[in-house]
């Protein structure tokens, strides 16, 4: 085989055989196919796409091209989340620990933030002492023995889907469903999950811009799951304005203590409940939807989802005693409120704007070696269709340097945007795609 050839037949809008793909995916993983010729082909499928089969071979040949993780030793259901992105989406500090709690084994592997959008290890190691970068066999222990565990993607899983997407960030083609859905399934194949659930984020602060492309992104990870023997359902949701209030690390990790103790804005748990209880419906521990979401509010009340996330800080060598007292953590040297020019109602957030300044703040990164600030950030005490009184406080920068402090709130008073009309609320949760079960 010839990847000259295999480029040209995709410039020619013709379909790549099994055979190609894999000697493809081989070839770039092992340095013997150029950054420049992949590059080429995958601007190729970029412009002309890819068909079904074709997504699910790439996809399948990613997972196949490093290590497949074996979780068959816990003896239970594994079911994987996974979100496509977004701006304060701190869901998955709070929904595992949750589902965790209900009697399901919660095996994640995580990534971190780079640009806008916030990343779950990050977060994580905004807690003293917590450990992300853990060996395979003690990933598997903790979940034996407390039934979760946390972890970064450290490990060498899908190693062909790490360059390719690098490469495809580095080359403008970030954005194409077919490459999306191979690089998210991939992985979570390689993850050992044989049920998974999906948060398919639409909006201005996700990959995804309107319902037509996540519709189309999510079938075509269901399909791939499908031919792949792991049932998937995707949940789309809406990622206009930010999730919850908080924007940076730190920041969404106090957010998310507080929502396990109960105190949740209602998008963050209008989102956890509907993940939630498909994971509970997966894992066969409660097929009823509405049932499972009454499983999962008794045990944030009662404690349990709480108790559970205190292990698996404990576990992997984190100070719990953070977690009690908010104000042992370190704090942003400046914090200033942004107030309101004007009366009226919200009727715009940008979640992207939003989390593109929180980035500048220190909050993010705009390459995968820069390092982030985890104290900085902004949090949101307005939602869209709020109302608003003039010289109201409508959010906080965290800063650690002055300069940042005045840009970010003008920034902000011109991001958020404000009308005489209370405008109509949309829904969190958009729709919920699965293969018809």
């Amino acid at each position: 085989m010839n990847i000259l050839e295999m480029i040209e037949k995709k410039r020619e809008k013709q379909e790549l055989n099994q055979k190609e793909i894999e000697f493809f995916v081989e070839g770039y993983t092992n340095g013997t196919i150029m950054d420049y010729q992949a590059a080429a082909l995958v601007m190729a499928i970029f412009i002309h796409g890819m068909t079904k089969e074709e997504t699910t071979n790439l996809t399948l040949a990613m997972a196949k091209s490093g290590e497949i993780l074996d979780l068959s030793s816990l003896h239970k259901i594994i079911v994987d989340k996974h979100s496509t992105g977004g701006v304060g989406d701190k869901v998955s500090l709070v929904l595992l620990p949750l589902v965790a709690s209900c009697g399901v084994p919660v095996a994640k592997m995580s990534g971190r933030g780079l640009g806008f959008t916030g990343g779950t290890v990050d977060k994580l190691e905004s807690i003293p002492g917590y450990q992300t970068s853990i060996g395979i066999n003690n990933f598997v222990q903790n979940v034996e023995k407390i039934g979760i565990s946390m972890i970064s993607q450290t490990l060498n899983l899908a190693p062909a889907d790490k360059k390719l997407y690098s490469l495809r960030d580095s080359i403008a083609c970030v954005e194409s469903i077919p490459l999306i859905a191979s690089s998210i399934m991939s992985k979570k194949i390689a993850s050992g999950a044989q049920k998974i659930v999906i948060d398919v984020t639409v909006g201005k602060g996700a990959f995804m811009q309107n319902m037509a492309e996540a519709k189309e992104l999510a079938k075509e990870m269901i399909a791939i799951g499908k031919l792949a023997g792991r049932e998937t359902v995707c949940v789309l949701t809406n990622m206009d304005e930010p999730l919850g209030k908080a924007v940076g690390n730190l920041l969404e990790v106090e957010e998310a203590i507080k929502a396990l103790k109960g105190d949740l804005s209602e998008d963050l748990e209008a989102v956890v409940l509907e993940l939630g209880s498909y994971m509970l419906k997966l894992a066969n521990v409660e097929k009823n939807l509405e049932k499972a979401k009454e499983l999962l509010r008794r045990n944030i009340e009662n404690g349990k989802a709480y108790h559970k996330f205190l292990e698996l800080i404990q576990n992997q060598g984190g100070d719990i005693s953070y977690l009690s007292d908010f104000e042992n953590f370190e704090r942003a040297k400046y914090i200033e409120p942004v107030y309101s020019q004007q009366e009226g109602y919200i009727y715009e957030m940008n979640a992207k704007q939003i989390g593109k300044l929180a980035s500048h703040l220190g909050a993010g990164r705009i390459r995968k070696e820069d390092k982030i600030d985890k104290t900085v950030g902004i949090v949101l005490l307005k939602k869209v269709g709020d109302e608003v009184q003039k010289g109201e406080v409508l959010a906080y920068v965290h800063a650690n340097h002055i300069q940042h402090i005045e840009t970010a709130k003008e920034e902000l008073t011109r991001i958020i945007k404000m009308g005489k009309e209370k405008p109509k609320k949309i829904a969190t949760i958009l729709a919920i795609e699965n293969d018809g079960k």
